[in-house]
């Protein structure tokens, strides 16, 4: 069967720094994979050449068949809207309700009717469980909040795949559970995600896989039980032994 995601030979250089290192990963339909590694392994990068928010430098990425970087421009924002993307910040427009930040992407990329996307919106609020705070403003929501509605604004779009780029890092860690918890829902309903995250226990519990990054390239990768019960690399052992004795 066709990967939902794949990416192959994926290289992305700054200048003369190269960030990612032929990277190759297959994401199969409804699977959660977990990419961890230090700061600086290019775990981000890799997500954000996903969508070509960043430019690879060489390498195909592969939506559910589809080579995106064969892609021109007018096709390119259409093929974008299949990857659903949460941040780190939640970029809600703080002059907006709820609501309307969850309506604008579906009125202006997908072009719904309002009222279409106004069902489409209260459906996604009520999938994150904030229905009831449809007409309040993100500046009266915690960040917790603000992050689910970042997430309900992204499956608005009915995307095939949904990326993750370390979105609990900026909460409390008291909100961080309602986030995960979404996200774990996801999951179960057959969502595809790929998720960069600090949160080991979460990796843990729920990944069906773990990729780790260093140095811009995928050292090693498995089942949580294998990753983190028995790594079979020295680099993978040194990073698990330092986040795990931080924890």
């Amino acid at each position: 069967m066709t990967p939902m995601l794949e990416i192959a030979g994926l290289e992305k250089n700054f200048g003369d720094v190269q960030v990612l290192r032929s990277i190759d990963l297959k994401v199969a339909r409804g699977e959660l994979v977990f990419v961890i590694g230090p700061s600086g392994s290019g775990k981000s990068t890799m997500l954000r050449c996903c969508n070509r928010l960043e430019e690879p430098t060489s390498g195909s990425i592969f939506i559910d068949g589809r080579n995106i970087m064969n892609a021109l421009s007018a096709d390119l924002n259409r093929l974008r809207l299949q990857t659903g993307m949460v941040f780190q910040g939640f970029h809600l427009y703080p002059h907006m309700t709820v609501l309307k930040n969850v309506m604008l992407a579906q009125t202006k990329a997908l072009k719904r009717p309002k009222a279409e996307a106004e069902t489409r919106a209260m459906d996604m609020l009520g999938r994150v469980g904030l229905a009831h705070k449809a007409k309040a403003m993100p500046t009266e929501l915690s960040g917790g909040q603000q992050q689910r509605v970042a997430i309900a604004r992204a499956l608005a779009l009915d995307p095939k795949v949904m990326l993750f780029d370390e979105p609990t890092s900026a909460l409390d860690p008291e909100l961080v559970g309602s986030v995960l918890k979404v996200m774990k829902d996801l999951n179960a309903e057959g969502m595809t995600m790929v998720v960069v995250s600090h949160e080991m226990g979460f990796a843990r519990e729920a990944a069906d896989r773990v990729v780790f990054m260093d140095g811009g390239v995928v050292v090693e990768q498995g089942t949580p039980d294998q990753v983190f019960g028995n790594p079979q690399q020295d680099r993978t052992r040194a990073f698990l032994s330092r986040v795990t004795g931080a924890e």
